[in-house]
């Protein structure tokens, strides 16, 4: 049973308890990510989530590591285009440790100059693997192309000019800016004691000041457009993708569904018609991705660059063929994949913790797993086909490609087979 305590300053400390369980995943989660930043200073985010474990007042870098390590634990974190997570897995026993740190590192970093010159390189280094890596580099075009000009659309790892600009007080005004009480979730989930929490937490970040909540962020403009790296591979990677619903849009279950029977497993559309039918690609999968206020949704393929303009072909037309149907067997298998993909994940605590974060800081409340079935179930075909046809409107195609595509058809005349 999920519980939930909200501090005096606005800080919200939730748990799950598992039984069978010995340990616990430990973290906080805070509602602030990519997506709050300015162009100038665009990847910020990520290098303050790797200078909290470079050192604080009471603890160095190496100290962070062995007095984690020290109990056999776990310390971690990610950035996201609209939050920023720490977390730890401990033994239940280790908790006090776990949530010590985490306020440690959140609270009272350094950010060392030196550790700072280091980062920043490490970061660089991310920067350019990216760059080197196609089948994610063509995911950041996307975006990019997706929403141009703004933070929803700029990569979360930023560049080695955006960079240069942080220094130690640029990362202390953007912690005390983003990092405020109200806009900070800690949640355990595993061996997990809720009143024993709410006390490390009230400790811990107790006499963090209120300052508010958040300012209202602006929405994100889907533009629909294209961006093409015409590097010289024999591959083609490329994404096709339209402006698509939010997590507290009313389609949003049926937006999962479409995604997953159109290229979501082995019996899919597009896997079943690219790849076992035809040979075309050795990667295709479909996605979507949503946002607190927005959403895309897409395709990635990669494939022989010859048989780029089949493959863009086959996407739009199978979108277009869900527009008008959608079987009773493939909306089932889709359904079930979703319910079993979200209950297995549940046997894991770190998933646990991810979602109840998640559901409070999109919902303001952490929503049932029957509830959850209840709305996958629901979803029926016509519901399906509604939004095949709402999503694949031609206009608003965006078309994104890294490698050789002069065999490949243009936006427009893939627009046009799409109607």
């Amino acid at each position: 049973m999920v519980k939930v305590t909200r501090l005096d300053n606005g800080l919200r400390v939730a748990s799950d308890a598992m039984p069978s369980v010995h340990s616990v995943t430990v973290g906080v989660w805070v509602d602030a990510g990519a997506r709050d930043e300015t162009a100038e200073l665009n990847g910020i985010s990520h290098l303050l989530e790797h200078m909290a474990f470079k050192g604080t007042e009471r603890r160095s870098a190496i100290a962070i590591a062995e007095e984690i390590e020290a109990v056999g634990g776990h310390l971690n974190a990610y950035t996201s285009r609209e939050h920023t997570a720490y977390h730890a897995r401990v033994l239940a026993d280790d908790v006090p440790l776990a949530v010590d740190l985490l306020a440690d590192i959140l609270r009272h970093s350094v950010f060392d100059a030196e550790e700072l010159e280091r980062e920043r390189g490490v970061v660089e280094q991310e920067i350019a693997q990216v760059d080197e890596t196609p089948d994610d580099l063509i995911f950041d075009l996307f975006q990019d192309a997706a929403y141009p000009a703004q933070a929803m659309g700029r990569s979360i790892l930023g560049t080695a000019e955006t960079l240069g600009r942080m220094d130690r007080a640029t990362l202390r005004g953007h912690l005390d800016r983003e990092y405020t009480a109200e806009r900070m979730i800690l949640v355990g989930a595993g061996a997990i004691d809720h009143d024993h929490l709410v006390d490390l937490a009230d400790q811990a970040f107790g006499t963090m000041a209120a300052n508010g909540g958040r300012p209202a962020r602006a929405r994100p403009r889907y533009a629909g457009g294209e961006k093409h790296d015409d590097r010289d591979l024999e591959q083609l990677h490329l994404v096709l993708g339209f402006d698509g619903p939010g997590m507290r849009d009313d389609t949003y279950y049926a937006t999962q569904v479409l995604s997953t029977a159109l290229g979501g497993g082995m019996s899919s559309r597009l896997f079943q018609e690219v790849r076992e039918k035809r040979g075309l690609a050795y990667a295709i999968q479909a996605f979507a991705s949503c946002y607190l206020d927005g959403g895309l949704f897409g395709v990635y393929a990669g494939c022989d660059a010859r048989h780029g303009d089949e493959v863009a072909r086959i996407v739009v037309d199978q979108l277009g063929a869900m527009a008008d149907a959608v079987d009773q067997a493939e909306l089932g298998r889709a359904k079930a994949q979703l319910k079993a993909g979200m209950l297995m994940a549940l046997e894991s605590s770190a998933a646990r913790a991810e979602q109840i974060a998640r559901h409070l800081l999109v919902f303001d409340r952490v929503i049932p797993v029957p509830e959850l079935v209840a709305r996958v179930d629901a979803v029926a075909a016509a519901d399906v086909a509604a939004m095949a046809r709402a999503i694949g409107r031609g206009e608003r195609l965006t078309l994104t490609t890294i490698g050789p595509r002069d065999r490949l058809a243009t936006r427009d005349e893939l627009a046009r087979r799409l109607g």
